[in-house]
């Protein structure tokens, strides 16, 4: 796919996706939900990709939904509804767009940095719920303003949100729609730094290259998903589990053999396994009916 709203470059293992509408500040589209969704399942496919940055060209990250269809901007096509003329919610059509990008977000299996460099509005903001980890500019600005547009929280972020801030902290700044500065977004625990524009992605490229230099794809991959498909689990008994299957077949593994090795001689470890083919055979565990 030629992409025309995003940039994709790789360098050094590490891949970088930059929002590139900035005439419209990154304004969420169609198309851009498209060339992001293609991306990501390249990232996955690439062995040479170990960590991805996501970012915003120009002085936005991105400022939300594009609106320029006016009051019309969150009406669906007449193939949302029933012969009866109701709404049918059950329609593949019907699906919120940005929970389809967080969703897939979810299921990556590459480590995803938000780099945010300015305004992260409506489904600017939504979108890096999903992502792993998130740093900003210290001028960047953060609204869920769905109620004051007359709509509700999208892109799963009632799952994501009070997650990572709390209940009482996503239900304010949902209710209230109010944009906030980076302060606020840090001390809320949005994010995880503040950077001057000059030092963002800098700081970002700094963590994928700790994650790209040491440590194993699968294991990252595995890690990843233990850690988010987790979050839903009811037990601990549960998370016992897939732990043990991880020790039980990576402890059989040649990324773990070079592990031990590299340790015990005192040098860098060059992990052989890759995510693309040596995923271990009890992955994907949570399409189990016992996970489900």
């Amino acid at each position: 796919m030629t992409y025309e709203t995003l940039r994709y470059d790789v360098a050094d293992h590490v891949a970088t996706v930059t929002l590139s509408r900035p005439e419209k500040l990154n304004a969420f589209t169609v198309q851009m939900l498209d060339e992001l969704l293609d991306v990501l399942d390249r990232i996955d496919a690439d062995d040479d990709v170990r960590a991805a940055v996501i970012t915003g060209d120009g002085r936005a990250f991105c400022a939300g939904a594009d609106l320029s269809d006016g009051a019309n901007a969150f009406v669906y096509d007449d193939d949302v509804l029933g012969e009866d003329g109701t709404l049918n919610y059950g329609s593949e059509k019907a699906r919120d767009g940005g929970g389809r990008l967080t969703l897939r977000i979810f299921k990556s299996l590459k480590p995803m940095i938000a780099a945010i460099n300015g305004p992260a509005v409506g489904i600017g903001a939504t979108m890096t719920l999903a992502m792993d980890i998130r740093l900003a500019s210290d001028s960047a600005k953060f609204g869920f303003v769905f109620a004051r547009r007359g709509i509700v929280p999208e892109a799963a972020s009632s799952y994501f949100l009070p997650r990572i801030v709390g209940i009482s902290r996503a239900l304010e700044w949902c209710f209230s729609g109010r944009v906030f500065d980076a302060s606020e977004a840090l001390n809320g625990g949005l994010v995880r730094s503040l950077h001057s524009p000059d030092e963002l992605l800098p700081a970002a490229y700094a963590i994928a290259r700790e994650i790209a230099d040491n440590t194993a794809p699968v294991s990252v991959a595995l890690t990843r998903q233990m850690m988010w498909r987790g979050l839903g689990m009811t037990d601990p008994m549960q998370a016992h589990s897939i732990d043990s299957r991880g020790i039980l077949s990576r402890g059989r593994s040649r990324d773990v053999a070079e592990g031990v090795t590299a340790f015990l001689e005192k040098r860098p470890a060059f992990f052989p396994d890759r995510v693309s083919q040596d995923l271990p055979d009890y992955f994907p565990w949570w399409e189990e009916e016992e996970y489900r």
